[in-house]
């Protein structure tokens, strides 16, 4: 035990001085998805002091490609992403303090979550989330790391708050393919990749190495062998809404909120009740049973019909599989659950 972060003490800009300040320090991982699994194992090995987890998904077979700490098991009983992350990780390391949280990430219990936290990491796979993890970051002043990858393509940025341009200031010069793992898929490289980024630059944040920082906005693509940074420093904007002279975070206002999406490459839309609802999952089984098959674990409900498969999850959100058109997925929630 008394070696285990040898080798990275070894690395001089760590150290072991860098080693007790990651001991001590709280990252939020925002998605358990790709990216964040990788990015979670990666941290917890490093051995940092704390991580918190946030997502709103379970397992899915689709998952196993790319998402290294789930397992079949964990597809097969539709365990929540970060439930099943954490029991991998306390397996990995048990002196990081790991706490988990199955919710939506536009709600106020999200917000509660960033006290203490010292770098927030984007593990998501929207813009709706991701500006909305933004203007968050700029009111609170954390530094936060972005992160995509579709295909073969990753990208990745680094926000420090009152320092460099937010993503809200970067909109004019953020390439937008128009791709999406549901038109274009993703192979696992890329992911270890953005991953990697990610990572090496969070423990640049957590042992204040803060001018081995990247500064510019990198992309790339695997596949193609093709490696781009862009030059950002001019893009700030004074006036910019989320990080400007005069903020009004926009993206944190509900109206600016999505609560009925489209999610990506699952063939289903999530809807998240304007209000909060705590199921009972036992007794919505006993009304549901007559429409389908029903599984249910501690954290979930699945009801599968003929047409459709949707799920239930205990803070309210329902997630509605074989469909992709919103008024259709509305039509099934009133109809099932009013």
């Amino acid at each position: 035990m008394q070696d285990r972060y040898s080798r990275q003490q070894l690395f001089q800009p760590i150290g072991q001085l860098g080693q007790q300040q990651l001991q001590q320090k709280h990252v939020l991982i925002v998605g358990v998805g790709a990216l964040g699994s990788a990015s979670a194992e990666a941290l917890v090995r490093a051995g940092i002091g704390k991580l918190t987890l946030v997502d709103r998904d379970y397992v899915e077979w689709s998952n196993l490609q790319r998402q290294q700490l789930y397992t079949e098991q964990d597809a097969c009983n539709k365990i929540p992403k970060v439930i099943a992350a954490q029991q991998r990780l306390q397996q990995i390391n048990r002196d990081v303090l790991i706490d988990v949280h199955i919710v939506d990430a536009h709600t106020e219990q999200f917000v509660a979550l960033l006290d203490g936290v010292d770098v927030i990491m984007d593990a998501t796979d929207n813009f709706d989330i991701r500006f909305f993890l933004n203007d968050l970051a700029q009111k609170h002043q954390i530094p936060w790391v972005y992160g995509s990858c579709v295909g073969s393509y990753g990208a990745t940025y680094t926000i420090i708050p009152s320092v460099t341009p937010c993503l809200h200031c970067l909109l004019s010069v953020i390439p937008n393919t128009g791709a999406t793992c549901d038109t274009v898929g993703i192979i696992s490289p890329t992911v270890q990749i953005v991953a990697a980024y990610q990572v090496a630059e969070i423990l640049k944040i957590l042992v204040g190495n803060m001018t081995a920082l990247r500064k510019s906005y990198l992309t790339f693509d695997v596949w193609q062998n093709q490696h781009y940074e862009i030059n950002v420093d001019k893009v700030r904007k004074h006036d910019c809404p989320s990080c400007g002279t005069n903020p009004t975070y926009p993206y944190l206002s509900y109206e600016n909120q999505t609560k009925l999406e489209v999610l990506c490459g699952r063939d289903a839309v999530q809807i998240r009740p304007s209000q909060r609802i705590h199921y009972d999952l036992q007794q919505l089984a006993e009304k549901l049973q007559h429409h389908g098959d029903i599984q249910q674990n501690p954290y979930l409900l699945s009801c599968q019909t003929t047409d459709y498969r949707f799920v239930l999850f205990q803070d309210g959100r329902v997630v509605i599989h074989g469909v992709q058109d919103i008024q259709q997925a509305k039509s099934i929630y009133y109809r099932f659950l009013g």
